[in-house]
């Protein structure tokens, strides 16, 4: 019995040593999650993603678009290469005088205010894990509402 418990460690370790040849641990993934949690205000709704696809693979020098959803509110969010970051170009639907704020690990973040219409702009952006917090100006009863987007790696 001693000798089956040594093989299976033994076919373990060699498994371990696979698959950190063949799909290792990408070396910030601490960063990325702790970056993720690290919201002060943990009271937040999560969006989705919507047309993801679209996103996936697009290598090009031009605006690239995503957009995100909750149950009453629409994030479009486009975005391009400018100086050593991005420009981002989005709308909330439906609009209000709703602030965002723009994060991006290892840099503070960047707040903007949309307009009545929803439209909002957010000039150099730098590259890194970043994510979308959108604090709502009329939050639902007394408690004001924040969506929180999934990360994005520019």
């Amino acid at each position: 019995m001693d000798n089956l418990a040594e093989q299976d460690l033994l076919l373990l370790a060699e498994l371990d040593v696979l698959f950190d040849k063949v799909d290792p641990v990408p070396a910030d993934l601490v960063e990325r999650v702790q970056f993720a949690i690290a919201l002060e205000d943990l009271d937040v709704e999560v969006a989705r993603w919507e047309r993801a696809e679209e996103l996936a693979g697009v290598r090009g020098a031009g605006p690239n678009t995503v957009t995100f959803t909750v149950e009453d509110l629409t994030i479009m969010v486009s975005f391009a290469p400018a100086g050593a970051g991005y420009r981002f170009d989005g709308w909330l639907v439906p609009g209000g005088p709703h602030t965002v704020e723009v994060r991006v690990a290892g840099h503070s973040s960047t707040t903007a205010e949309a307009d009545e219409g929803g439209r909002f702009a957010v000039d150099d952006v730098p590259k890194g894990t970043t994510q979308l917090v959108v604090h709502l100006a009329n939050g639902t009863g007394s408690r004001p509402r924040t969506i929180v987007t999934p990360t994005l790696m520019l």
